[in-house]
């Protein structure tokens, strides 16, 4: 009854999929056929759309966008002895994936101006045993693309994008995923464009996305039925699930265009507040996945959420960096990533939000601040 009673509380959710295509005709076209599993004309589709989309050279679908990291990580030959750099400032899928190879993640900080990966910190943190750096494109802002494929390129390492945040971002006019040597995209019910559960690798190689494929589908052989030769994994997405996609792909920029007329009312509404939005950086074409703000001072952040949650809305926390969670055990210290931890919110995203909806939440927070300076 207490869960309940706090679901029924909520009138904006943090998230919620936009449904407004073809999705339950091209799914209904799944059943009819009976392709529901991992084979079907949909994939297919979905894979070539999706590439042309983004223009990227060779793309294949996964389960989840967790999965498309693994496949990424393992398709570049990562493994035991060898060291990822990553940013603290992450979802934790980006991590484990790491650990998971039999690597280490090798933690870096975040830069206070766009709260993405810092190229400096990349530096100092190279060593013998660095085999790739990993760019997290963190709520849908580019990394410095340039400073970062410049690093790799100079030390021979190999570059992967962590791109599950960030569908339909851009760097100086080139679609993010597209610049290192594999990606990793997320179709999650909440990401920009859903196919439920999914995931997209992408990579520059042929060779490296015969990798990830070989290893997505049990390691069996092209030419001899049920010879597996490695340990693989079962990481293919079923055909209702490309369905979906697809769909959804084509109204892609129609749902990015809602995303980006919602993020221009919250940072004209909270104009002038003691917080920060996070704003979209010169040469750089944010997809805003997650409207987010960082308050001034991280004492008022969980206030501020309870009484946003109390009117009905829904927020959600910063990711916690990943190097203070309890099976990374790393003791260094990140100060703008653990500062940004602290602080930052964020508020509901999703493309149906009207602007009277957000009108309400920017109202909420500005009656916050207003009550709290009395």
């Amino acid at each position: 009854m207490a869960m309940a009673s706090v679901l029924q509380q909520i009138m904006i959710p943090v998230y919620q999929p936009h449904f407004g295509g073809r999705e339950k005709e091209y799914v209904n076209q799944c059943l009819d056929s009976t392709w529901i599993s991992s084979k079907g004309e949909f994939i297919r589709r979905f894979e070539s759309g999706f590439a042309e989309y983004i223009g990227a050279e060779h793309v294949t679908t996964a389960c989840n966008g967790t999965a498309a990291i693994h496949l990424a990580l393992l398709a570049i030959g990562v493994g035991p002895g060898d060291e990822v750099i990553v940013p603290t400032l992450t979802y934790i899928a980006s991590v484990n994936t790491i650990m998971q190879t039999g690597a280490e993640p090798v933690f870096v900080d975040s830069l206070k101006s766009s709260w993405q990966t810092d190229p400096e910190d990349i530096k100092r943190k190279i060593t013998a045993k660095t085999k790739a750096i990993m760019a997290v494109h963190l709520y849908g802002l580019p990394c410095d693309m340039d400073a970062i494929t410049a690093i790799a390129k100079e030390h021979g390492l190999f570059l992967i994008e962590d791109c599950a945040e960030a569908f339909g971002s851009r760097y100086k006019g080139q679609h993010v995923g597209t610049f290192g040597d594999v990606a990793a995209f997320s179709f999650f019910g909440n990401k920009t464009i859903t196919t439920g559960e999914g995931g997209m690798v992408v990579a520059k190689n042929q060779h490296i996305i015969g990798n990830a494929y070989h290893l997505k589908t049990q390691g069996v052989s092209p030419t001899r039925e049920y010879w597996h030769d490695v340990v693989a994994y079962n990481y293919r997405m079923t055909n209702l699930c490309a369905a979906i996609g697809l769909a959804q792909l084509e109204q892609a920029d129609e749902i990015l265009g809602k995303k980006r007329r919602i993020a221009e009312w919250y940072q004209q509404g909270l104009a002038g507040l003691p917080l920060q939005t996070h704003e979209e950086l010169p040469d750089t074409v944010h997809a805003f996945w997650m409207c987010s703000v960082a308050v001034d001072d991280a004492k008022s952040r969980q206030p501020l959420r309870k009484h946003l949650k109390q009117a009905g809305i829904e927020t959600r926390p910063f990711f916690y960096p990943a190097h203070s969670l309890p099976h990374c055990g790393n003791a260094q210290s990140f100060p703008v990533a653990e500062s940004l931890s602290a602080r930052g919110i964020n508020l509901p995203s999703y493309p149906g939000l009207d602007r009277q909806d957000v009108a309400l939440i920017i109202d909420t927070i500005h009656g916050f601040f207003e009550s709290a300076s009395t």
